[in-house]
């Protein structure tokens, strides 16, 4: 259901790297959460970084919304750059499994499949 890496390189350059990315495979970011300094601004004692990059390929958003209008709740992709324990983290949750739970399709199913195969491509590319 998950894909994560273990990456040598500091959170701040798995982030950028991350980002480089997914431009190079065709995607766009449409938004950075940087999820460590929110709960930090709020009072809360977060010691790991976490940054949520909003990602979406528009060709590949509009066949899963032709298919299903619905499932715009799924969209957009999202890869996470996380610490754990001292450890960078790059992730995501695989978009195939996630959308076989949502729609049995066979259309949705290739796209979905596309779409997976890109975003852990965009994972190892920054690692």
């Amino acid at each position: 259901m998950y894909y994560v890496i273990e990456t040598q390189k500091s959170f701040n350059q798995a982030s950028t790297d991350l980002e480089a990315a997914v431009i190079h495979h065709g995607f766009g970011v449409l938004h950075i959460h940087d999820l460590g300094s929110t709960l930090r601004s709020k009072g809360i004692a977060f010691d790991e970084e976490c940054k949520i990059f909003e990602v979406c390929n528009p060709g590949q958003a509009a066949k899963v919304l032709a298919t299903d209008m619905r499932l715009n709740m799924a969209l957009p992709c999202r890869i996470s750059v996380f610490t754990e324990k001292g450890t960078t983290k790059i992730g995501l949750i695989k978009p195939g499994q996630m959308l076989a739970g949502l729609s049995k399709d066979a259309a949705l199913t290739q796209v979905a499949k596309e779409v997976e195969e890109t975003t852990i491509q965009m994972v190892d590319e920054a690692k």
